[in-house]
C-alpha cells in the first residue's frame, strides 16, 4: 500500500500540463506507490502500468492484465504527480515503471523517461521482457527507451523454455534475447527470480539459471523472490480459479539454497 504524505511536500519544479494531442502518448496506470522501497534503488515513486499478455500462474495482480484500462496520464502529468516526493528520493531514488508489463506501453515510457532524464530524475524499468522483439518498429523504440533508462529490473520466470511456457503461457525466447541485448550494450540490470515449489524450485533449473546469469555483463544484483499467496483474494473477487491452489511458499532453507545456486553473493551491488 502506498504511503501518502499530506504535509511538507515540495511544490517546486511543477511541470506544466501538456495538451493532449494525437502526438502525445498516453499512459494507462493501474496504481501508484509514492514511497516504494523494493522497486529499484533508494526510495521510489512507482507507477504500475496497466496491461500484460502473460498469464503467470503465480501472478498476484491479475487486475493489471487488461490492456487499455486504468487511469490515463501524459508523461508531464505523471512527473508532476511524482515531483512533490522528490525530496525523499535522496541520491539513489527516482521513478520506476512497473506493471502489468510496462513495455506494452513503450511509447509512453519513452516520453516519460526522456522527460525524467531532462530533469535529472533516476529512471528504472521493471519488466519481464515478453514484448521484446528485434522486429520494427518495436526494436527502434526499445533502443530509444534504453537511452533514458538508468536501470532495468528483469524477471526471469523460468530458464527452461518449456517450463516457462507452462508457467506463463509464453516461451522465454524473446525475454532472453532482450537480456542478452542489454548485456551486450552496457545496460545495467537487476535479475529477479520467483522461487515456486513444484514449478521453479528445482536444483537443476536453478543451477542452469545461475550459470546463465554468470555469462551476462552489467548485472548489478540478483534477487530470489519467494512465492507468496497474497494475490489469492484478487482471484476470488474476479471469479478466476487460482492456478497454484495448494502450493505453499518455499521454506527458508530452499530460499537460501536458491540464493547459493544463483550466486547472489557474487554481485558487488547486492547490498543497498
Amino acid at each position: 500500500m502506498a504511503i501518502k504524505f499530506t504535509t511538507r511536500l515540495s511544490t517546486e519544479n511543477v511541470v506544466p500540463e501538456t495538451p493532449i494531442t494525437p502526438e502525445v502518448p498516453i499512459g494507462y496506470v493501474h496504481s501508484i506507490e509514492t514511497f516504494g522501497s523494493v522497486d529499484g534503488p533508494g526510495i521510489r515513486f512507482v507507477a504500475f502500468l496497466q496491461g500484460c499478455r502473460m498469464r503467470c500462474e503465480f501472478c498476484h495482480n491479475p487486475d493489471t492484465w487488461n490492456i487499455g484500462s486504468g487511469e490515463a496520464y501524459t508523461a508531464d502529468e505523471l512527473i508532476a504527480k511524482a515531483l512533490p516526493y522528490k525530496a525523499f528520493w535522496g541520491k539513489d531514488g527516482g521513478i520506476t515503471c512497473s506493471g502489468g508489463e510496462s513495455l506494452i506501453q513503450i511509447d509512453f515510457l519513452i516520453d516519460l523517461f526522456k522527460k525524467c532524464k531532462a530533469q535529472g530524475i533516476n529512471t528504472c524499468l521493471d519488466t519481464c521482457g515478453q514484448p521484446f522483439t528485434y522486429k520494427e518498429p518495436f526494436f527502434s523504440k526499445f533502443k530509444e527507451l534504453m537511452k533514458y533508462t538508468d536501470l532495468s529490473m528483469v524477471d526471469i520466470k523460468h530458464i527452461d523454455p518449456a517450463g516457462h511456457k507452462k508457467l506463463t503461457g509464453f516461451s522465454n525466447e524473446h525475454i532472453l534475447e532482450m537480456i542478452e541485448y542489454m548485456s551486450n550494450h552496457g545496460h545495467h540490470m537487476w535479475i529477479r527470480h520467483v522461487l515456486i515449489p513444484e514449478r521453479t524450485d528445482y536444483d537443476e533449473y536453478l543451477t542452469r539459471l545461475g550459470d546463465y546469469i554468470q555469462t551476462l555483463n552489467n548485472v548489478d544484483r540478483v534477487e530470489v523472490l519467494p512465492y507468496h499467496t497474497m494475490g489469492i483474494v484478487k482471484y476470488e473477487k474476479m471469479g478466476i480459479k487460482y492456478p497454484l491452489a495448494g502450493i505453499e511458499p518455499p521454506t527458508h532453507d530452499r530460499v537460501v539454497n536458491a540464493e547459493r545456486l544463483l550466486h547472489t553473493a557474487d554481485y558487488p551491488k547486492q547490498q543497498r
